[in-house]
């Protein structure tokens, strides 16, 4: 019997009320999750240009409208599929808009092309990042003024005294950014759209303090703030330990070692270096679990109140904090965005991990940045928390009884746990991961499995510590506790990265097989039981049009330098070994292949080289257009380096790739067909070019001005 003055008695901490938007127990058919990846393949559609910009909304709005109509007057058997219906319509209708919305305030920002003239661009440092190369590489921000919006701009160079958050002014060549090296490869010119990066160049001058300014004051300051923290931990923690501990804890990866960054890929660790969910939930959880502990602690007030409120709400601060203590780069963004949604949904009572919240949080991310449905990061992270969300429910299903806890039983449920999560994340992540980066870690099992536990319970726990005991200054144990434990992560890495056969390569495939994979992986995830199975087989499917894909026999950069498949070596040949070794590179990278390319054998006159490719007629590289008409002849395929006039292409026997082809479309693959003919894909399909294409595409004669 209670008490007179006792409060009535209140659900468990762990109660979970019914969520309103769930049909059954995590259908896969639920309006959260339809309505999640309506919006994801709205966004996808608009972006990668598969239907018209305007046309789709144009389209959608009346088969929306029809969908709603029928699911309330229609036949009542069918009025559950027509809402379904209309739920996925109202998904698509958003994620087309809002990524409209997003590329017609992203286009306010004009391309800079300053055709090999130095000019002097004066803003503030808003971060110093290293390249591929190890050289110093500087983004500069440069404030709206008047009816002109702000920018960025992104140059290598040195930053000289300058630090992040301060004036700059810097004498640099600019141009506008690069769109992919090879057909369906990374697209720079379309993440620094939406980064709002107007130009890319170099510095001829070391950086030099720009006049005093107003504007951006916040940012400024939470920059400097930044780089002065990170500046701390590497003067407490010297050597590459420190420059980790940087990266970790403020996002600042510009004193990391190259060597060290490819030991931690490929040992299956690189997801360590992006600040995401991972950090964010040890972030997060820390400071909840203990305002929690410390609530609980508070006997009458916590027998009439739930200590995970004010725990929730704290960790909710913490991470807003780390938000911006961490630079605030998109992953950051989705981790917090995810970190919302868990903290919310304890605040509400629901279930904390189900496909409900992650649907939620994937709508909100895709709402505020719809072009992160087509970044590697977006599509992995979520990956892997929806198979992790799918293994623990077929888990609870089936788990035995709860047994006593001994200490033996509480070491294997935590290596089993740590090993069942790297390795489903892991595969989760794999498939995605190999479509974007065309190759996989082997042991990356076997990396998490040594070194996940000492990050967990070393190095993270150490550095949230640090965070919070450095304004007060007693930073210094938590600090070198978490260099003690990145000194073994680092050691660990080095060793499985050099395993043998520790990084394998994948060849690249067609951009439908990844909708393809994620749609089988989707259904796979969070369908039910006869679903589950169908996205299953539809994954397996795309993998094998991955496998059975024909590959290239050619293919063309922008600057003209052809790579042949070399029948006698069994490898490449390349035509120039001086010029477009990025290009190569990358389009090596996508076959699978690392071993450098040999000479491709070409008899060469005045006018040009020829010779004999995948046993076609010859291929001719013109450097003059004299001979054209007899090339025309008898030639399989003409690549010059020139511009040929179009009445001349068109009058040509031979297909004919010129430099403005190249400059107008990017660089370009062949396939030999079976008839003599060549299939040719270049960068920039007719038709399809979007706003950060056209950026790149500059100068009255079509040619674009690439640094």
């Amino acid at each position: 019997m209670l008490h007179p003055d006792a409060s009535p008695p209140r659900p468990a901490a762990g109660y979970l009320k019914k969520s309103p938007l769930t049909l059954g127990s995590e259908a896969f058919f639920s309006p959260a999750i339809l309505l999640a990846l309506g919006v994801a393949a709205g966004a996808a559609l608009y972006l990668t240009g598969v239907l018209p910009a305007r046309a789709g909304l144009a389209a959608g709005m009346p088969a929306l409208s029809g969908a709603v109509l029928a699911a309330w007057r229609g036949p009542v058997r069918a009025r559950a599929a027509l809402r379904m219906l209309a739920i996925v319509l109202l998904g698509l209708l958003l994620g087309f808009g809002r990524a409209d919305q997003r590329v017609q305030a992203a286009s306010a920002i004009a391309a800079i092309d300053t055709h090999g003239e130095a000019v002097r661009i004066e803003g503030w440092l808003a971060a110093i990042e290293t390249s591929a190369s190890g050289r110093a590489r500087l983004m500069v921000r440069v404030p709206a003024s008047g009816d002109v919006p702000g920018y960025r701009i992104r140059v290598l160079g040195s930053p000289g005294p300058v630090r992040p958050g301060d004036p700059v002014s810097v004498e640099t060549v600019l141009a506008p950014p690069r769109i992919a090296a090879v057909p369906g490869g990374y697209d720079f010119a379309f993440h620094a759209f939406f980064r709002r990066i107007a130009a890319t160049g170099y510095a001829i001058a070391p950086a030099r303090a720009g006049p005093d300014m107003r504007a951006d004051g916040v940012q400024r300051r939470i920059t400097a703030l930044r780089w002065a923290m990170a500046e701390r931990i590497t003067q407490r923690l010297e050597g590459r330990s420190g420059a980790l501990a940087a990266a970790l804890l403020t996002g600042d990866r510009s004193r990391l070692a190259p060597e060290d960054v490819e030991a931690l890929r490929g040992a299956g660790l690189g997801h360590m270096l992006a600040i995401s969910g991972m950090h964010m939930a040890l972030f997060a959880g820390g400071v909840f679990f203990a305002v929690r502990l410390a609530a609980a602690g508070l006997g009458r007030w916590s027998r009439r109140h739930d200590p995970a409120v004010p725990a929730a709400l704290a960790a909710l601060a913490a991470a807003a904090i780390y938000l911006a203590l961490s630079g605030g780069a998109i992953p950051t963004q989705r981790a917090f965005i995810m970190t919302a949604s868990v903290l919310g949904a304890v605040l509400a009572r629901r279930r904390v991990l189900s496909f409900h919240t992650l649907a939620l949080a994937m709508t909100a991310v895709l709402v505020l940045t719809p072009e992160a449905v087509v970044t590697p990061g977006f599509q992995m992270s979520f990956a892997a928390v929806a198979a992790l969300i799918a293994a623990a429910q077929i888990w609870q299903s089936r788990r035995p009884p709860p047994a006593p806890l001994d200490a033996g039983r509480g070491v294997r449920q935590f290596f089993g746990g740590l090993g069942t999560t790297s390795l489903v994340a892991g595969l989760a992540t794999s498939g995605f991961g190999a479509f974007h980066f065309h190759h996989v870690a082997a042991f990356g099992l076997a990396g998490n499995l040594l070194v996940m536990p000492v990050f967990t319970l070393i190095v993270m726990p150490a550095g949230v510590l640090a965070l919070f005991l450095m304004p007060v200054g007693l930073d210094g144990l938590p600090l070198t506790v978490m260099g003690a434990g990145l000194d073994l992560v680092l050691a660990l890495a080095h060793a499985v990265s050099g395993w043998p056969g520790a990084e394998r390569t994948i060849p690249s495939a067609p951009g439908w097989v990844l909708a393809l994979y994620g749609s089988g992986f989707a259904l796979a995830c969070a369908a039910r039981g006869g679903w589950r199975v169908a996205g299953a087989g539809l994954m397996a499917v795309s993998i094998a049009f991955w496998a059975t894909a024909a590959r290239p026999d050619l293919f063309i950069s922008r600057d003209g330098v052809i790579v042949a498949r070399d029948a006698e070596r069994g490898g490449w040949a390349v035509s120039d070994t001086r010029r477009s070794r990025f290009p190569v590179q990358v389009f090596l990278e996508g076959e699978g292949r690392r071993d450098p390319p040999g000479p491709l054998v070409l008899d060469c006159d005045t006018d040009g080289c020829a010779g004999a490719v995948s046993g076609h007629r010859p291929l001719v590289l013109l450097d003059a257009l004299d001979g054209l008409a007899e090339d025309c002849r008898r030639a399989g395929l003409i690549v010059s380096r020139r511009r040929v006039p179009a009445h001349r292409v068109r009058g040509c026997a031979a297909p004919v790739i010129d430099a403005d082809a190249l400059a107008r479309r990017g660089g370009a693959m062949l396939w030999a067909e079976e008839d003599g003919s060549w299939r040719i894909r270049h960068v920039l399909a007719p038709g399809r070019h979007r706003p950060w294409h056209d950026r790149a595409i500059t100068g009255a004669d079509g040619f674009a001005r690439v640094w």
